[in-house]
């Protein structure tokens, strides 16, 4: 119960959904619908006005937690894109969607992307026939990611298809085969398939300062 918490007061303390439970965020056991305030004794008073750098540490630390990486690795990504050619904002989070974790929960495999994390650790999947237990390697167009033969979560990754039809939709950039559990990178990553829930301009602004 404690980790259900645990995860359910991040969400609150950044005010919006991160779906980091699941299924459970889909129903009414989600906390933020009953408690939409920060957590501690002092959160029913409602959220705190931030200053400027207070609003770019929140958009960091809610992308940190969105896909579950530490401040070394988010920061790595950050310096990664900076070298890249064209906008540092969209190959920032670029990087971060192209995990191959990211991949398995955007395909639907895994109900939220620390379960997908956990499948990739355990070492289910493979990414053009070889085993990947990786969770932040990169996928990239034409990789084809399949569940490793005879491997004990095909139900549960059924389940989780199952569970997300009518509820989200397959990102255009892959391409989902449920009958064989396999995932195709079809194309790159463009803008309009990044998130929009994530203001990567904040976050540029904060590791720029």
């Amino acid at each position: 119960m404690a980790k259900i918490d645990k995860k359910c007061k991040i969400c609150r303390r950044e005010g919006e959904k991160l779906f980091l439970k699941g299924e459970r965020c889909y129903t009414q056991k989600c906390a933020l619908i009953k408690r939409k305030y920060p957590p501690g004794i002092h959160g029913p008073k409602g959220y705190p006005r931030l200053t400027d750098y207070g609003i770019r540490l929140r958009e960091k630390q809610k992308v940190k937690r969105i896909y579950g990486i530490s401040e070394n690795s988010l920061k790595r990504y950050f310096n990664k894109a900076k070298k890249l050619s064209g906008s540092t904002e969209e190959a920032f989070l670029r990087l971060l969607e192209s995990r191959l974790d990211n991949v398995i929960y955007k395909a639907g495999f895994a109900v939220s992307r620390s379960s997908a994390r956990q499948l990739v650790n355990h070492g289910h999947f493979l990414v053009n026939g070889r085993k990947v237990n990786i969770p932040s390697y990169q996928v990239r167009v034409g990789d084809v990611i399949t569940l490793k033969e005879k491997s004990r979560v095909r139900d549960k990754i059924i389940n989780s298809l199952n569970f997300f039809k009518g509820r989200s939709e397959t990102p255009g950039w892959l391409t989902v085969d449920e009958k064989n559990l396999l995932i195709k990178i079809i194309r790159r990553i463009e803008l309009e398939d990044l998130p929009k829930d994530i203001n990567t301009k904040l976050i540029v602004e904060f590791y720029s300062r």
